[in-house]
């Protein structure tokens, strides 16, 4: 009986915040049933609160051997006795229980990495098969979720005008000249707003640009000592 345990804990063991009272295997799924600990749960705004009852979450996690893992966890619903603060609340865990969310933070995760690499209907697909069927706009949320890289400011830096859309308002591209990657896309072409970018990304030794003028005038006025290269 103690194996058993241990092996559920290690299954499960991005749930070691729960107490898991049982595990089922019910085809494809495997079903569990936990409880939070217990100890006094604290109101988000004061720090107070009072028992009020009990309520049942079902929270999917990272899958075992392609098959879905569901835990169904009651949780504490408390009620805040000062006045003008929080009224009720349903008690959370960090890095397990979240809220207005069905997944656990590290199946989001997951479902992210697939998706940053594949896009939408792909990084489905391939989710799918590893047992975890988000839909399509699942996935794309995931995904904006994401926080954008730091990237390094380059030695060396394209700076260029495009329209995103046919016939509609253009934008500015600017591009590590060296690596050809992607830094980043202001909204306009206004001759401010590379300035204003320039300004806060000092370092900059080399500006290859389009024959505008306007953004001649911006590197010349933020990188005087920088050497620009132009391009047809």
């Amino acid at each position: 009986m103690q194996e058993n345990d241990d092996l559920v804990k290690l299954m499960l063991s991005g749930l070691s915040p729960l107490a898991i009272e049982d595990v089922v295997g019910q085809g494809e799924l495997i079903w569990g049933r936990a409880r939070t600990p217990d100890g006094p749960a604290a109101c988000p705004g004061c720090g107070t609160g009072s028992m009020h009852g009990y309520q049942w979450r079902a929270v999917a996690d990272v899958p075992i051997d392609a098959h879905r893992v569901v835990v169904g966890v009651r949780v504490r619903r408390l009620v805040c006795p000062i006045r003008g603060c929080v009224q009720a609340f349903r008690e959370q865990l960090p890095g397990v229980l979240e809220r207005h969310q069905h997944r656990t933070p590290r199946l989001t995760s997951q479902i992210a990495v697939v998706v940053r690499e594949l896009a939408g209907r792909a990084g489905t697909r391939l989710s799918s098969a590893l047992g975890v069927p988000p839909s399509r706009h699942t996935a794309l949320r995931a995904l904006l979720r994401l926080p954008l890289p730091e990237r390094p400011v380059p030695r060396v830096l394209g700076v260029d005008d495009f329209a995103p859309r046919k016939h509609r308002s253009h934008a500015t591209a600017l591009i590590d000249a060296q690596t050809r990657q992607r830094i980043d896309v202001p909204p306009d072409r206004r001759a401010d707003t590379p300035e204003a970018w320039l300004r806060e990304h000092p370092g900059i030794q080399v500006v290859c640009r389009d024959g505008s003028g306007a953004y001649a005038e911006a590197v010349r006025r933020t990188l005087p000592d920088a050497v620009q290269v132009g391009d047809r």
